[in-house]
């Protein structure tokens, strides 16, 4: 029951939806999604430990950078069911397209030395 508990709870908030969204088609760091947000790197940095916590992100260390990415729902089969279903999900929705359509412009140079 905790495992669902903490999906739904990690899915419950817009901005984390966005992450979720967001990763689902780029993998990115810190910087890049606090700028593609607009919001702070502390608020970012906890919007993705939750996240973490939930089983719905993963991350890799690339040189300096931590790059975060959506799991493969492995650890837990609600994460796993969650990831499925939002990869079909609000892909009409003007705030996810408005993300998506900025994600090309973002980089990760840019957006980390800001």
């Amino acid at each position: 029951m905790k495992r669902f508990i903490r999906v739904m709870k990690a899915c419950a908030d817009p901005s984390r939806v966005k992450i979720i969204k967001v990763l689902g088609v780029k993998e990115l760091c810190v910087c890049e999604l606090r700028q593609l947000l607009g919001l702070a790197q502390p608020t970012v940095s906890k919007h993705l430990k939750i996240l973490e916590e939930a089983g719905l992100v993963d991350f890799r260390k690339e040189g300096s950078w931590i790059i975060y990415r959506l799991s493969r729902g492995e650890e837990s089969v609600y994460a796993g069911e969650m990831l499925r279903n939002i990869s079909g999900w609000l892909d009409d929705e003007p705030q996810i397209r408005e993300l998506t359509a900025k994600l090309p412009q973002i980089n990760r140079e840019r957006s980390c030395a800001a």
